[in-house]
């Protein structure tokens, strides 16, 4: 028999090469904040409810070796601030790679690159506000 349900998915680790970069987007461009640093090559990153692992990726690291990640999504209050979060990020000159929209079930987001080419989506979905 499977235990309880899990208490969501609030944790992802990522290896990036541009860590300081990657800090920096994440803290001062998106409002997380550093939650611990136990060194200088690994950020913990967070929002209050979530946990962000930044890892520095080896000078020999390449993506086509590791497991892929498709995305990830941070999820956005209401549909109208997607579209001002896409403005907030386009004027900080963060690389937009889809432009907002309304899905069928409701959903809006569009989606943005972190400093290491990592997909971001913004994301309004009634169940997860």
């Amino acid at each position: 028999m499977r235990p309880s349900n899990t208490l969501g998915l609030r944790h992802v680790a990522l290896t990036v090469k541009p860590l300081e970069a990657c800090v920096s987007f994440y803290k001062d461009v998106l409002g997380m904040r550093i939650e611990w640093q136990p060194d200088a090559d690994n950020v913990y990153l967070t929002t209050g409810n979530d946990n962000l692992a930044l890892h520095r990726a080896s000078e020999n690291f390449t993506k086509d070796k590791c497991q892929v990640l498709d995305h990830l999504g941070f999820i956005i209050k209401t549909p109208e601030e997607v579209d001002l979060w896409c403005e907030y990020l386009r004027k900080n000159k963060i690389t937009i790679k889809a432009e907002p929209r309304t899905h069928r079930d409701g959903a809006r987001s569009f989606y943005c690159e972190d400093p290491d080419g990592n997909l971001i989506q913004m994301i309004y979905h009634r169940p997860l506000v």
